[in-house]
C-alpha cells in the first residue's frame, strides 16, 4: 500500500512539474529523441527545459553508481571516510554476475576510496561498488538502506535502489529526472567532477596486481576508448549504463562558452542503424544531440525587474490630507531560461494590490504583488512597495475613528439606551416628580384642616 501510494504521489508531483516548468520548450521544434525517456535540465537554475516520459518508472542500469559515489562522497565529507582510507577486498565483493562490468580488482586486494571511486566511475567496475559499500556500512543491504535514503532526501519520489551497482532486479527504478538530480548533488563535490571528466586514470601497482592498469572512461562524450567518433567538446561527464532490461543509458553534462552547465539524461536508447544504415550508439549522439540543441535555443532572460514597462502603479490613499494616491513598483526581478522564440508581448502580468491604502504609509512598505505569466505557467512572483513615505492626516483620522466606532452595532445600541434613560429621567424630573408633590401637598393641605376641626370642637374632660 505504501508503495503504490508512494507511486501516486511521484506521478502527481512528475505531471505538475511537466505542466509547470516545461511547456517554453514546447515553443521550439521538438528534438524527439531516440530513447524511451531523456530530460534535459539548466543545472545553474535547476530549471527544465526539455522532457520525454522523464518522470515514468525505467532501469538506470550502471548509471546507478553516481547515487552509489554519492553516498561515499557524503560520508567523506561527514568524517566517516577519507580518499585515503585503505580498504581490502572481500570474496563477496569481487565475485560478480557473468557479464557484469569489472576493474579487475581481485580478492585482498588493498586499494584507497579514492582509487576505488576512479573504478567505480570509469570501467563501471561493480565490484568496487560492492567493495566501497562494505566499506562505509558492512553489508551491501546496508548500503543500499542509505542508498534510498539519500535518494528521499533528494526528493527522488519515483527512484528505489536494489544494490549498489545497477545489474537488473524488477525492484531497481528510477526516472530520468530523479537521476538528473542524483547527478546535479554529484557534481557539487570537485572530487566527483574530476573523476566523471577524466579519460583515463593510472591506477598503481597493488599488493596483489603488480603491474599498472589503465582504467577507461566508458563515456564516450569524453574518451574515444569506448566508442569513437562522438566525442562532445563541451562535455563534462557523467556515466553510462547498460543491462538488457535497461537499454543504453547515460547522464550527462555539458558547459558552453558562456559558462553554462546544462544535464541531460537518456534512457532505454539503443545500438541501432539510422535510415542510411550508419550503426549508432544513440546514447551519445542523442545526448550531444539534446545538449547542442538546449545551447542553441535556450538563452537566460530577465522577464520582468523594477525597470521593465507598465509595472508601476497608482494606488489610492486615505487620511492623508492633500495626497491621493501613492506609486507602487516591484523590488527584484523574475528570470528564467527561456526558449530564444521568447515573446515578451505575450507575457500577462498579474496584479495583486489593495483598492487603497490607509496613511500613514512608509517608503518601502511591501504592499502586494506582481506575478510573470507565460504560456500559462507563472515564472515568479515579486513583492510591490510603495515609492514615497505618505504621512498621515490627524484631523481626517479622527473623523474616521468616530466615523468607524459609530458604525459598531453596539455603539449604536449603547448610545441609544443612554438616550432612552436621558429621556425617562428628564420625563421624571420634569413630569413625575411634580405630580408627585403635589399630590404630597394635597393630603398635607387636607389632613391639616381636619385637625383643626377636631381641636375647635373640643369641650375638655368631663368630670
Amino acid at each position: 500500500m505504501k508503495k503504490y501510494l508512494r507511486r501516486v504521489a511521484a506521478l502527481a508531483t512528475a505531471l505538475f512539474i511537466t505542466v509547470s516548468l516545461c511547456v517554453p520548450a514546447f515553443a521550439l521544434d521538438d528534438p524527439k529523441p531516440h530513447c524511451s525517456a531523456a530530460i534535459v535540465v539548466d543545472g545553474d537554475n535547476n530549471e527544465v527545459l526539455y522532457d520525454y516520459n522523464a518522470y515514468e518508472k525505467r532501469y538506470p542500469a550502471s548509471v546507478t553508481k553516481i547515487m552509489t559515489t554519492l553516498v561515499i562522497l557524503r560520508a567523506l565529507d561527514a568524517g566517516e571516510l577519507t580518499p585515503e582510507t585503505q580498504v581490502t577486498a572481500s570474496k563477496q565483493a569481487v565475485t560478480l554476475p557473468e557479464g557484469s562490468s569489472t576493474a579487475g580488482i581481485v580478492e585482498g586486494e588493498v586499494l584507497t576510496i579514492e582509487q576505488l571511486l576512479y573504478c567505480d566511475l570509469l570501467p563501471s567496475g561493480n565490484e568496487a561498488c560492492n567493495i566501497l559499500a562494505e566499506a562505509l556500512c558492512g553489508t551491501q543491504d546496508a548500503f543500499v538502506e542509505r542508498m534510498n535514503q539519500t535518494a528521499a532526501e533528494l526528493g527522488m519520489t519515483g527512484t528505489h535502489f536494489a544494490n549498489p551497482h545497477g545489474l537488473h532486479d524488477p525492484d531497481h527504478y528510477t526516472t530520468a529526472y530523479d537521476i538528473y538530480l542524483m547527478a546535479a548533488a554529484a557534481m557539487k563535490y570537485d572530487l566527483f567532477r574530476t573523476i566523471v571528466s577524466t579519460p583515463t586514470y593510472t591506477l598503481e601497482p597493488t599488493n596483489k596486481v603488480s603491474e599498472p592498469r589503465v582504467l577507461h572512461s566508458t563515456n564516450a562524450l569524453i574518451s574515444n576508448w569506448y566508442v569513437s567518433g562522438v566525442t562532445y567538446s563541451k562535455a563534462i561527464g557523467i556515466k553510462t549504463g547498460y543491462t538488457e532490461e535497461a537499454g543504453r543509458c547515460l547522464a550527462s553534462a555539458a558547459t558552453d562558452s558562456q559558462g553554462r552547465t546544462f544535464f541531460c539524461v537518456v534512457l532505454g536508447s539503443e545500438y541501432a542503424q539510422d535510415a542510411a544504415g550508419n550503426w549508432h550508439f544513440y546514447s551519445f549522439s542523442e545526448s550531444s544531440r539534446l545538449l547542442e540543441w538546449a545551447f542553441n535555443n535556450f538563452t537566460r532572460t530577465t522577464l520582468l525587474s523594477e525597470t521593465s514597462d507598465n509595472v508601476i502603479r497608482e494606488i489610492p490613499v486615505t487620511l492623508a490630507g492633500d495626497v491621493g494616491h501613492v506609486l507602487a513598483q516591484p523590488v527584484g526581478s523574475i528570470e528564467a531560461t527561456m526558449p530564444t522564440d521568447y515573446d515578451p508581448a505575450q507575457a500577462e502580468v498579474v496584479m495583486n494590490l489593495p483598492d487603497s491604502l490607509e496613511a500613514p504609509i512608509q517608503k518601502g512598505q511591501v504592499v502586494g504583488s506582481v506575478s510573470l505569466v507565460y504560456n500559462g505557467v507563472t515564472y515568479g512572483t515579486l513583492d510591490m512597495v510603495v515609492t514615497d513615505d505618505v504621512a498621515r492626516s490627524n484631523f481626517q483620522y479622527t473623523m474616521k475613528v468616530i466615523s468607524d466606532t459609530w458604525a459598531l452595532w453596539w455603539v449604536k445600541l449603547l448610545v441609544i439606551a443612554v438616550a432612552v434613560l436621558i429621556l425617562l429621567a428628564i420625563f421624571y424630573l420634569l413630569v413625575i416628580r411634580p405630580a408627585q408633590r403635589g399630590r404630597r401637598r394635597k393630603y398635607a393641605y387636607s389632613g391639616s384642616r381636619r385637625s383643626s376641626s377636631r381641636r375647635s370642637g373640643y369641650r375638655g374632660r368631663r368630670r
